[in-house]
């Protein structure tokens, strides 16, 4: 079938919206029609100067719609169902055994390849084959071919494209507080980088009772925002030293749980010295080389990465779902949202930072 879908790079060596050509699904696959695809971070990642990532290709990774057609051997889904699409795994690593999909031993091939596990593409773009599947369904698109067990079945009564940044940022900010710190009630957290991920780290930690949350960013409105969301104190890292701010703040004990969004090794170094001992610091991305404090890990300090936030999505999704229905996790403050056309501007607010999670709609 004819899709329409965001080529990258186009002939121009920057990014436009074309005619594709979709395969029918496979067995165990959906066709999905996207009414709504979030903007993440990795997305922009892989239009920077190296991408890990067989080029051309089509991406988006935040993708909600609805189910058109499924594949011969899915008995979950029916068309008309509406999903919201996330991660897929082989189901049979030790990993995937463990509940730790994210971790799955394919994550890179069936994710990063622009390609499904045995190399094909479900895309043929002006008659030859081009990189799809990227993250399992390439939702920059009106349409995407998705593997079942990366989709998630959405009620009806919830606004289903502003749900569609739950499929990863939101998955791995909430998650990597609740899935992986699981804090008792009182314990101090600091979080560090407060865009989608890190304000979706807010909103968890308030969720859990956590304190101090203490959110330390560059960007004053951000900060703010994250005070609105449940941060008790905001540090600019502008005007303030961050480790002196939290020591003071906290009484030179240091916090439970640090949380790094930024990947820098800078920033990453001060959140594991922020800690009390035995305090645990996850960080989301980075690509750096770290140097740490050996007698903070002594002191039993844990320093671990973060892949959307250790989440099993079938069963976490609708947990952030009924978060939202509870007002815990207003993601309305966090989305703008544009029209597929007006993808470039979308993608430009994103990388400026002048919006924290853009949302890209998809005409019916």
């Amino acid at each position: 079938m004819k899709a329409k879908a965001a080529i990258f790079p186009d002939a121009n060596g920057g990014i436009s919206i074309d005619e594709v050509e979709l395969e029918s699904p496979r067995a165990d696959e959906l066709l999905v029609k996207i009414t709504a695809c979030g903007i993440c971070h990795t997305d922009l990642s892989m239009m920077g100067p190296a991408p890990f990532i067989p080029l051309p290709v089509v991406l988006g990774h935040e993708g909600v719609g609805i189910v058109e057609k499924v594949g011969a051997e899915v008995t979950d889904f029916s068309p008309g169902d509406k999903v919201l699409l996330s991660i897929d795994h082989c189901g049979t690593c030790s990993a995937c055994d463990i509940g730790s999909p994210a971790y799955c031993e394919e994550m890179m091939v069936r994710h990063f390849s622009a390609g499904r596990p045995d190399g094909s593409s479900p895309i043929t773009y002006k008659g030859e084959r081009m990189g799809g599947s990227f993250f399992a369904q390439s939702s920059f698109a009106s349409h995407s071919i998705a593997p079942a067990r990366a989709a998630v079945k959405m009620d009806d009564d919830i606004p289903l494209e502003l749900m569609a940044p739950l499929g990863c940022g939101v998955q791995t900010g909430a998650g990597t507080v609740l899935n992986i710190f699981e804090p008792k009630a009182g314990q101090g957290i600091a979080i560090f980088g407060v865009g989608a991920v890190g304000l979706s780290a807010v909103m968890a930690a308030k969720y859990a009772n956590c304190y101090p949350i203490i959110a330390i960013d560059k960007n004053a409105q951000r900060l703010e925002l994250a005070k609105e969301l449940g941060a008790d104190v905001g540090i600019n890292t502008q005007t303030h030293d961050a480790l002196e701010e939290i020591q003071k703040i906290t009484n030179d004990r240091g916090v439970e749980y640090s949380f790094d969004n930024t990947g820098a090794a800078d920033v990453i170094k001060t959140a594991l010295d922020c800690l009390h001992k035995n305090g645990t610091c996850a960080i989301a991305n980075s690509q750096e080389e770290l140097t740490i404090n050996g007698f903070g890990i002594l002191l039993g300090k844990t320093l671990r990465g973060s892949l959307e936030g250790n989440s099993v999505p079938r069963t976490f999704i609708p947990e952030l779902v009924e978060m939202y229905r509870q007002g815990h996790l207003p993601l309305e403050k966090l989305v703008k949202f544009y029209p597929f056309e007006e993808l470039e501007t979308a993608l430009a607010d994103a990388h400026s930072g002048a919006v924290i999670k853009p949302i890209l709609t998809m005409s019916t």
